[in-house]
């Protein structure tokens, strides 16, 4: 039994994206709940950011606000509400107590307003920082993020020392950072009594990876190719790539072997850490994957929800297609959108050819919180969005514009599928206009498509991808997801073999007669080359849906079952019994 979990984490208020979204799964699991006594989920806000606070506060975010006077309430029993006072005058901080829903369990949050914060106990934590750490904090003063967690960290420690009492080391204490932004408390922790707690770093990406991707037009196949070589050889990031100690996460990163644990969501963050070098090398790091929802599905439900986004295809378009695509994501770069498109060139032939029509619908935004409601309707009057859009009234935004121009090129000249960008958050006539059938809700996306795109150039799991997997989807994914390697053993496990419903696109394949021997011939792979390593790749991709496409009612019910049947063993409260908390166990004991 674990005493106390402390989450930190920028999520610990609002689900935002996707640290939020392993938050709901861990947090609501049984096997997590009956395993912890108490969590509590420590982190920041600005007071001053009228809309954030309006989030943060509204209903549906489900928090349940105890104690914060800077907005009015304190419901607090007088102890614990004096302590907390105490710790705010003391740091000069304002503080946010309550209680937010996962699942069926409702856990504490704690979270700091340290705009204000009172320079001294800062300072004292960044001289901490630089003598045990090698970490300068004023190379990094200029990253508002940075400032605002590092500048967070002692008052953070402060009250959650005030709410769960000091420890003798009797009890089974963790610090779980999420995260670069979770490190200043697991480190303030270190700081103020190390013998309390145990620290664990829980990676949901490598960021010094992820800016070497998709800051070079070589993306994952000039990336990928370089690490592998570069193992081989002994090299690390920095003897590779250079110096990034300029880069704050980076900095931060390096120095989260100093927990007792590290965690990783998936198979290449492992080697992206050990990428590192030094101590990574040897390390151990464990896999805590992401999960997946998993309920069971009927052929007739994803039938059903399957009509709906055809009747939604021929309101707007004009034809009811057979087959229905699917691509939810956010419209940046590294899910590599153009990739979707590719693939769909190759199978427009093969659908024409078979006398089939499908729709791809890109529900993408670049906006954090989409459109408003009343904007879509009047742009879906005035010009038909979404099949249309505009780009000098709001509706198109950075990465969706350049998005939007080659989806036109391609509807211009396809014969079988069409692609429509669905630039909104949320899936439902309220926010998608009145040509969407008015039952239509965000299940039916994930329950009724049957080609679910998410072939990124980082991902270190990919939990969109893979989330209609149990409804019987084709989870079409590139092989730097890092969720594959999880997909495929989970499969074996279900006694599968080969599994039909993952096609893998390899876009670090690199064709014969173009091969790199050394890393440093890898550095030379660039935009022409990734170029040419995409089109004779997603051919084979196309190839691998076309044969795995349902061409009747049961062939549709054998990729159900093998979706369930795998589905099954990657949900969340697998993860939480067979990954989370092992490791956690594994650390408590060390």
């Amino acid at each position: 039994m674990i005493d106390l979990i402390v989450h930190a984490t920028h999520e610990a208020g609002r689900k935002v994206g996707g640290i939020g979204a392993v938050l709901d799964g861990l947090l609501g699991a049984e096997a997590y709940n009956r395993a912890v006594r108490r969590t509590v989920l420590v982190g920041t806000m600005n007071r001053y950011d009228s809309l954030l606070v309006g989030r943060l506060l509204a209903p549906s975010n489900g928090l349940e606000v105890i104690y914060a006077p800077v907005f009015g309430v304190n419901q607090a029993e007088a102890d614990l509400a004096g302590r907390l006072s105490g710790v705010e005058q003391a740091f000069g901080v304002a503080l946010l107590y309550g209680r937010r829903r996962f699942g069926q369990a409702r856990h504490e949050v704690l979270l700091v307003d340290s705009i204000h914060a009172r320079p001294e106990p800062v300072d004292t934590f960044k001289y901490f920082l630089w003598q045990h750490y090698g970490i300068d904090s004023t190379r990094y003063e200029y990253d508002l993020e940075y400032k605002d967690f590092v500048r967070s960290a002692p008052a953070s420690y402060a009250a959650l020392r005030s709410l769960v009492g000091p420890g003798d080391g009797s009890q089974v204490r963790f610090v779980l950072a999420h995260e670069w932004m979770g490190l200043p408390l697991a480190f303030a922790a270190q700081l103020n009594e190390p013998w309390a707690w145990r620290t664990a770093f829980y990676a949901h990406e490598m960021p010094t990876a992820r800016n070497l991707v998709e800051f070079d037009g070589g993306h994952d196949t000039r990336f990928y190719n370089a690490l592998r070589l570069a193992n081989g050889n002994g090299l690390t990031l920095d003897d590779l790539f250079g110096d990034h100690s300029s880069f704050f996460k980076h900095a931060l990163v390096r120095q989260a072997v100093r927990c007792d644990r590290i965690l990783a969501v998936g198979d290449l963050v492992i080697e992206e850490l050990r990428f590192l070098g030094g101590p990574f090398r040897h390390v151990a790091i464990d896999p805590v994957y992401n999960g997946v929802p998993w309920q069971p599905i009927a052929l007739a439900d994803k039938r059903a929800s399957k009509a709906k986004l055809q009747a939604y295809a021929e309101a707007l378009l004009g034809f009811r297609p057979d087959y229905v695509f699917t691509h939810v994501t956010r419209a940046v770069l590294s899910k590599a959108l153009w990739r979707d498109l590719r693939v769909a060139e190759h199978l427009d032939w093969a659908l024409a050819q078979r006398g089939k029509t499908a729709v791809l619908f890109m529900l993408s935004t670049w906006a954090p919180s989409g459109r408003r409601p009343e904007d879509v309707w009047r742009w879906e009057e005035e010009y038909g969005w979404p099949v249309r859009h505009r780009w000098d009234n709001g509706d198109l935004m950075d990465l969706e514009i350049p998005l939007y121009h080659a989806i036109v090129g391609f509807n211009w000249q396809s014969q079988a599928i069409k692609v429509v960008l669905v630039n909104q958050f949320g899936w439902d006539r309220e926010r998608c206009g009145r040509r969407m059938p008015a039952d239509m809700r965000f299940a039916d996306i994930r329950l009724g498509t049957d080609v679910e795109f998410g072939q990124s150039i980082y991902e270190p799991f990919g939990i969109a991808q893979v989330e209609p997997l149990a409804a019987g989807a084709l989870c079409t994914v590139s092989n730097v997801c890092g969720c594959v390697g999880f997909v495929q053993r989970t499969a074996a496990e279900a006694g599968l073999g080969e599994f039909p419903n993952l096609v893998v696109g390899d876009y670090t394949a690199l064709p014969p007669g173009f091969q790199v021997h050394t890393p440093w011939d890898a550095l030379h792979i660039g935009t022409y080359q990734r170029d040419q390593v995409e089109m004779a790749n997603s051919a084979a991709v196309a190839q691998q849906i076309m044969a795995q496409l349902p061409t009747d009612d049961a062939a549709a019910e054998r990729l159900l079952q093998a979706g369930q049947a795998v589905g099954r063993l990657m949900s969340w409260e697998v993860i939480a019994r067979d990954y989370l908390l092992p490791s956690l166990q594994r650390a408590a004991v060390h």
